[in-house]
């Protein structure tokens, strides 16, 4: 029965040279703010705004991701280790990096962002969070060419034996379930606002991104190994935990929009 699953043992990475080497992860992050630049470029040509309104926006955005999912992984999974051990927080390239880190962490750069350049930050954050739905996508198949955050052990026949991990049973590829639903969170955002050219209340596809996203991390979390030892026992993981303020900010950020839509009509 094992051989009839999938078995994955490929190398993370793509190429080395000596010390320097070039990872699938890497590669795929990056995918994600190339693409997302050019489909933030074309809404910003649709609505008239410059290309150096853009690439502000673009450095505030890695600094923001960066920064903000390494500090959410040191600072919600690991906290003991890291204070203790401050200088490893620097050591991004030894892993651990948190997407609800990225997530307050971008909050917060476009609201730097938006004090800046006057642009409303409703506005702004409307726009980035459909192509952060397309970067989710590319980070999750970074996890899956790391095999890394995968699920537990499953008899369906899509599961996946990480080997290069020592594992010996078929796992979900929660890596793919995350990043499909992402996908498909995009393409729905996506036609959404080109069906409005971009001419959508502020704060709804901000509000959808925050129901669907984490609602969908919420559910996939229930078969996800636990990321660290803490974990064990309890009944909501820390990545469930954290989801459930963000899926009720986004249901209030709807429910307001609708209400001064239906207001407006009246």
């Amino acid at each position: 029965m094992i051989d009839s699953y999938i078995h994955w043992n490929v190398n993370p990475e793509i190429f080395r040279i000596g010390n320097f080497a070039i990872r699938w992860y890497g590669l795929l992050f990056a995918s994600g703010f190339f693409f997302g630049y050019l489909i933030m470029d074309k809404f910003f040509k649709i609505e008239g705004v410059s290309q150096e309104i853009l690439d502000k926006l673009t450095i505030y955005m890695a600094i923001g991701t960066v920064v903000g999912a390494r500090l959410g992984h040191c600072f919600f999974y690991e906290p003991g280790y890291y204070l203790s051990n401050p200088s490893e927080i620097l050591k991004i390239w030894h892993g651990g990096l948190a997407s609800h880190g990225a997530a307050v962490g971008i909050l917060l750069a476009i609201w730097l962002f938006s004090r800046n350049t006057k642009k409303p930050y409703l506005w702004v954050i409307d726009r980035v969070v459909i192509v952060v739905a397309l970067a989710g996508f590319f980070i999750r198949m970074g996890n899956l060419m790391n095999s890394e955050i995968y699920g537990i052990q499953t008899s369906l026949p899509w599961g996946f034996i990480f080997e290069r991990n020592g594992e010996t049973v078929p796992k979900h590829p929660t890596q793919i379930y995350e990043g499909l639903s992402y996908l498909l969170l995009f393409i729905a955002l996506y036609t959404l606002y080109m069906r409005k050219k971009g001419k959508v209340r502020n704060g709804l596809i901000f509000g959808i991104f925050l129901i669907v996203l984490f609602t969908a991390r919420f559910f996939i979390e229930f078969i996800k190994e636990d990321q660290v030892a803490f974990e064990s026992g309890m009944k909501l993981n820390m990545g469930q935990l954290l989801s459930i303020p963000f899926i009720l900010f986004g249901i209030y950020l709807v429910i307001a929009v609708t209400r001064k839509k239906k207001e407006a009509l009246k």
